[in-house]
């Protein structure tokens, strides 16, 4: 019988802030987690995120590489980030040149299961519940649906 390659799920190799509060099983691994920061359960935290100040990662979220989060942001539960967008029509399988980054502004608020492609969130924005964003977000305001888009007030 063969025996496979295991590793550890684990905290290693990460910069953490003052108050933070980390609810394992998690794998969190050479990340930064700022200040009064709370991370849920089960949630993965890869290698070069920055997550800001006072935001919160709720369970079973995927923070990929290249992902930053500001400050005051809150990632629902099963919140899925991606670097890879399969521009050569499949996986880079770890051809890092073909990643793109994903940076979400402060105040942003993203809905439990929302999935959230390489793009730019400015500042003051909430994503819906199940949501798929595919482009940059540069207006304040809420967004739903697959793709994303701004909801206006009444809707």
């Amino acid at each position: 019988m063969n025996r496979p390659e295991v590793h550890q799920a684990g905290i290693r190799d990460v910069e953490f802030g003052a108050g933070v509060r980390v609810v394992e099983p998690c794998n969190l691994y050479g990340c930064k987690i700022g200040d009064d920061c709370f991370v849920g359960p089960f949630t993965e935290i890869q290698q070069g995120v920055v997550i800001g100040a006072r935001s919160r990662v709720q369970s079973h979220a995927f923070v990929c590489e290249l992902v930053t989060i500001g400050e005051d942001c809150f990632v629902g539960h099963g919140v899925m980030f991606v670097n890879d967008t399969f521009s050569t029509g499949a996986p880079a399988r770890g051809r890092k040149e073909l990643w793109r980054e994903t940076v979400i502004g402060n105040r942003v608020s993203i809905g439990s299961n929302a999935t959230i492609m390489p793009v730019r969130i400015t500042d003051d924005v909430v994503i819906g519940a199940g949501s798929v964003v595919t482009k940059d977000i540069v207006t304040p305001g809420t967004y739903a649906g697959n793709p994303a888009r701004r909801l206006l007030a009444g809707q």
